[in-house]
């Protein structure tokens, strides 16, 4: 029976007036610096091959021909064209989607904040989000703690992530999840151990980055050797009270190492079972052209205002949840 009152909706007006805050203070922060706001397509006739992440398509038809477009999950890839053709520092806030199970912090259509600046490194970027957190959270006294990923697999499972046995990964994946006893891809392993162990544990108190992440995580960040002679991606991920609020990359400028890491994807794609997913060629276009050194990071606008307002659930923040859509 239809519920007349799905009307209204999902967040308090209150929340919504904080939310308009929020959006105003985050322009503000990269206007006061000069940073130009870019408003790029949600639609795109390539998508990202992360093996781990679904999308959503939407079909059309041009000169009788059916055509397959897909809704962003994220704008990087037009972003970066808009580097490589000399745009400069830039940022954009709005929509992406994503085809993933909704709950209490996903919703299949949530607002990303995504910004690149150009000269700065991965490290340097963690001090441009320390900075902006601080703006919006008005604490200028703010520091956030930085930890590699060895130390917090460590601290949390007492496992070294780069030197620890396949099997005593899955025995632990197996002792906090229904799974790993079978599983024998490490990184979905890794990932296993660190969101039921490690993520909740993390950014109690304050917002903690953690960098150096294995190699075979980079997706698209450069990779470097650490002070130990492990091979890690220049990308980190920040969490805050358990959750994670963005996701930050040294960007990877060679169009050639790209296109090997999209066409690993695709094999993973295909031992998963899962659909093959036709790359961005554009934007291997773009980076042959030319991107200039550069540093970005996506932050999820709806998970920052949950904790801000002390709220357990995403619909709790959204005018409208996708029930009521």
């Amino acid at each position: 029976m239809y519920d007349a009152s799905l009307w209204q909706p999902s967040a308090d007006i209150s929340i919504l007036q904080k939310r308009a805050q929020l959006l105003k203070a985050i322009r503000s922060f990269f206007d006061v610096q000069n940073v130009m706001e870019v408003d790029t397509q949600c639609l795109s006739l390539g998508s990202i091959t992360d093996p781990h992440i679904e999308v959503l398509a939407s079909k059309t038809r041009s000169q009788g021909q059916d055509i397959t477009y897909y809704l962003q999950t994220s704008p990087e890839y037009a972003m970066k064209r808009l580097l490589c053709a000399g745009s400069g520092s830039i940022y954009q806030l709005g929509k992406v989607f994503r085809a993933e199970e909704i709950g209490r912090r996903h919703s299949i259509e949530f607002t990303m904040l995504e910004w690149y600046r150009v000269g700065f490194d991965h490290w340097q970027l963690m001090d441009d989000i320390q900075s902006l957190l601080g703006v919006l959270l008005d604490d200028d006294t703010l520091t956030c703690e930085r930890l590699s990923y060895q130390v917090v697999f460590l601290r949390h499972t007492g496992l070294d992530p780069f030197s620890a046995t396949l099997l005593s990964l899955q025995e632990c994946a197996h002792e906090h999840t229904e799974y790993g006893l079978q599983e024998e891809d490490r990184d979905t392993l890794l990932e296993l151990v660190f969101s039921s162990v490690i993520e909740p544990a993390i950014g109690v108190n304050s917002p903690c980055f953690v960098h150096s992440y294995p190699a075979s995580q980079a997706a698209l960040a450069k990779i470097h050797l650490d002070e130990q002679g492990f091979q890690v991606a220049a990308r980190f991920e920040l969490y805050w009270q358990g959750m994670e609020l963005a996701n930050g990359y040294h960007e990877l400028t060679d169009a050639k190492e790209q296109t090997q890491r999209f066409e690993q994807d695709k094999l993973t794609r295909a031992d998963l079972g899962l659909a093959d997913r036709r790359f961005d060629e554009r934007l291997i276009s773009a980076l042959e052209h030319g991107l200039p050194e550069c540093a970005g990071v996506a932050l999820g606008v709806d998970r920052l205002l949950m904790l801000m307002c002390h709220k357990a659930h995403i619909t709790e923040v959204l005018p409208f949840a996708h029930t009521r859509a």
